[in-house]
């Protein structure tokens, strides 16, 4: 970094990526400033700066204790131990030292007191819920949330002929064949945890999964107009059970709510989808495999007259952007549900749904919000029907 753009950041002010300082002298709290950046996606400590960012510069002696407390804050006030790197830049005759700390690779980070720190914009903030936490343990691929158990499920609460039928289609073996009891085959299938159903099994194989996770499905609705904030609609429903069947009621609400155009067949014929079905089939299927079940939250479907819109729990996982998923890029969320998903829904696991959509209906865009945790993907109707 040059002190030309030194300059133009500080001139920006302080945001999640860029935190300055005037003097530091507590490892504690330097340690905290690096723990929130190692948790986020990384950014810098600029030092030598005041809050309003005028640069009153740091002395030799300064910068020769400065380093040596960046070392040790990231050694032994940090765990897992992080690497920050330090650049000591001249604006005029005032030396600054830049602190870049990338994001962490083995996430959560904490303090030696295991308080976990985020960046809550410009500021850090505690890690005060269990879901935080367990989304930063996901980040690092060390826990998913299909994988949960779910409080009060027992196998009672397993559709025992769906489940059986799939047992026979797809293992060729009745589960009586198999000669365990039902809980130790579920907990072998990675669909319990000893005793209780997870997230995973309960969603696949649960008869009323929403008894227990109410949030989990889909809310679908038939806007008059094109306003997400209007009160006028013409179809509502909320689609529960287990995930074949929320497809299923997906599909269903968006067939009834869309034109069939019969461009120039006779008058006698049904016409078609305005929009290909599969086009849908591949969004739906990935938006009930790839949300984040670590956020309680339904996926929901609007139809407007000019689009539809399907919104997804969770922002895109890890490092995925809009260009990698359109290339064909993917990152499995929930490693059960989509090793199921193959033989209970049309998917096929291998990345391409949605190359697959946008090469049979183009006018597709995409939403990543991070900041409010969805991903939204928009179907533009057309216009000339």
């Amino acid at each position: 970094m040059n002190s030309l753009e030194l300059i133009e950041i500080i001139g920006r002010g302080e945001d999640s990526k860029h935190q300055f300082k005037k003097d530091i002298n507590n490892a504690v709290s330097l340690a905290g400033e690096m723990i929130a950046f190692s948790n986020a996606k990384g950014g810098m400590i600029i030092i030598g700066v005041e809050d309003n960012g005028e640069p009153i510069g740091l002395t030799q002696e300064d910068i020769s204790r400065l380093n040596q407390l960046i070392s040790n804050a990231a050694s032994n006030n940090v765990k897992n131990p992080i690497n920050p790197i330090t650049e000591n830049i001249n604006i005029g005759d005032k030396t600054l030292i830049v602190v870049h700390i990338a994001e962490g690779g083995d996430k959560p980070y904490m303090d030696n007191t295991g308080v976990t720190w985020i960046k809550s914009g410009s500021d850090k903030r505690r890690v005060t819920s269990r879901e935080e936490l367990r989304r930063l343990f996901q980040n690092s691929d060390l826990v998913h949330a299909d994988e949960v158990p779910v409080t009060g499920t027992t196998e009672n609460d397993i559709d025992i002929e769906y489940f059986k039928n799939f047992y026979q289609e797809n293992y060729e073996e009745s589960i009586e064949f198999a000669g365990l009891p039902l809980i130790h085959l579920l907990n072998n299938l990675n669909l319990a945890v000893e005793s209780k159903l997870n997230i995973a099994g309960l969603l696949l194989f649960g008869k009323e999964p929403a008894i227990y996770k109410s949030a989990f499905i889909i809310k679908a609705v038939r806007f008059i107009g094109n306003d997400a904030t209007g009160d006028k609609y013409s179809d509502s429903v909320d689609i529960k059970g287990k995930l074949k069947i929320q497809f299923e009621g997906a599909i269903d609400f968006i067939k009834r709510n869309l034109k069939y155009p019969q461009q120039d067949k006779g008058i006698n014929s049904l016409g078609e989808l305005e929009i290909p079905l599969i086009v849908f089939e591949e969004l739906v299927v990935n938006a009930i495999i790839h949300r984040d079940y670590f956020i309680n939250a339904p996926i929901r479907i609007f139809v407007f007259d000019n689009r539809i819109e399907i919104i997804s729990p969770g922002k895109l996982p890890n490092n995925l952007t809009i260009e990698n998923i359109k290339s064909g890029n993917s990152n499995i969320r929930n490693d059960i549900l989509t090793s199921f998903a193959t033989k209970v829904l049309p998917y096929r696991g291998i990345g391409t749904g949605i190359r697959r959509a946008i090469k049979n209906y183009p006018n597709i865009e995409f939403e990543n919000n991070r900041d409010g945790e969805t991903f939204t993907v928009i179907i533009k109707r057309r216009d000339d029907l």
